[in-house]
């Protein structure tokens, strides 16, 4: 029988403070030249988890004395609307980062209205352009979740160096960047990763052989304990909501089944309040980065 470890808990909610503190030079040094960082967000709809993510956005821009203002926009606004709002927004100095809250209305080509984004507003990093800087290890912004996650490693001390990371999801939001991040010839990567996807035949042959398990599929519980060996490290990326009898009427988990891997991985993030907190605090870090690109380009 093999015995069980003590996992700990991996609180993104510390390591976002820790970015705070760190940003805080930046910021009174933008300040003292007349520059306050800006981000414009665009929010198409009424996705309950979009306003959730916007006003937490929000709340910690606020928090920091930052700008940050919210362009809501109704779900059956014609594509060419939504692309002449970021058309403006583009133009617009004041706004440092451009934030398109996903998902869109299905009837909203995607990758169209975040190829509208400028390449250097595009804080959320998904601009083509910015995903080639990315694969060829020169990232002008990186995605916020990949960007947290990594942050959390650190933070934590966690070494991906020649580590076996197995990455559960290949969206171009976390899986795909993920994978390359991890990939990259510095110190946050040289580890050795396999991606797994929805056509992966036995995702738990892959996940029971990693160092490192980073789960962002969406999928309840996807993650159990037989699929996790002794001494895994776990990310757990996702964020689904499932119906109780609570007052709210529901609570999250994650694509890990969290009382399971007790005890069993030796590290876990939790949801919630793992890799969400950090995914806000990178957002922040980018636009601020954002603000002191804008400024080296006056000169």
């Amino acid at each position: 029988m093999t015995d069980l470890i003590t996992t700990k808990i991996l609180s993104g909610k510390e390591v976002a403070e820790s970015v705070y503190d760190r940003m805080d030079e930046s910021i009174i040094s933008l300040s003292s030249q007349g520059v306050v960082p800006g981000l414009a967000a665009v929010l198409m709809g009424n996705d309950p988890a979009s306003e959730v993510y916007v006003r937490m956005k929000t709340k910690r821009f606020s928090k920091l004395k930052l700008h940050s203002e919210t362009f809501y926009m109704p779900a059956d606004l014609k594509e060419h609307d939504i692309a002449d709002v970021i058309s403006k927004l583009n133009e617009n100095p004041k706004y440092h980062g451009i934030l398109v809250q996903l998902p869109l209305p299905k009837h909203i080509d995607t990758e169209k209205i975040l190829n509208a984004v400028s390449p250097e507003k595009d804080v959320d990093g998904f601009h083509p352009e910015n995903l080639g800087r990315l694969a060829s290890g020169k990232p002008r912004f990186i995605p916020c979740t990949p960007k947290g996650i990594l942050e959390i490693l650190k933070h934590y001390d966690i070494s991906t160096q020649g580590k076996h990371v197995v990455v559960v999801g290949r969206s171009n939001i976390v899986g795909r960047p993920i994978s390359l991040l991890l990939g990259l010839k510095n110190d946050t990567g040289n580890a050795t990763v396999t991606v797994c996807h929805s056509r992966t035949p036995d995702i738990g042959y892959h996940t029971r052989q990693a160092d490192i398990i980073i789960a962002a599929v969406g999928v309840n519980k996807l993650i159990d304990a037989d699929m996790v060996s002794p001494g895994t490290v776990i990310i757990d990326v996702g964020v689904n909501r499932v119906d109780d009898d609570s007052e709210k009427g529901y609570h999250l988990e994650g694509d890990v089944n969290f009382d399971a891997v007790q005890g069993i991985a030796s590290a876990v993030t939790p949801v919630p309040g793992g890799v969400g907190p950090i995914t806000i605090a990178m957002l922040v870090e980018n636009t601020v980065e954002a603000a002191e690109n804008s400024l080296k380009n006056r000169y």
